[in-house]
């Protein structure tokens, strides 16, 4: 086994220690945004959270937003958004399924 650099030992270590808050702040997000959908009142703290996390670059700006913009779409419909046929949702023609008929 080759010989580890004092430096690369240093980066395993902080990628590590990285990776652990990382996961908490995930999982916080993941949490908050559950209430969320429940709860109007937890909105906010998920929405500030949701975008701390795309701050300080947990999460992509873009994913921070599409979570946001479908909270508060659920929130002032009342209703869930569709489900997209990529993710085996409703089709548009009102047929369920995955396969295309001919």
């Amino acid at each position: 086994m080759a010989k580890r650099s004092k430096s690369g030992l240093k980066h395993k270590r902080q990628s590590e220690r990285r990776r652990l808050a990382n996961q908490a702040v995930l999982s916080r997000l993941k949490t908050l945004t559950k209430a969320a959908r429940t709860n109007p009142e937890k909105l906010a703290q998920a929405v500030s959270e949701l975008d701390r996390a795309a701050r300080k670059g947990i999460i992509h700006h873009n994913t921070a937003a599409r979570t946001n913009s479908r909270l508060m779409t659920k929130l002032t419909t009342g209703t869930p958004t569709p489900a997209s046929p990529a993710r085996g949702g409703a089709r548009e023609n009102g047929k369920a399924g995955t396969k295309a008929t001919p």
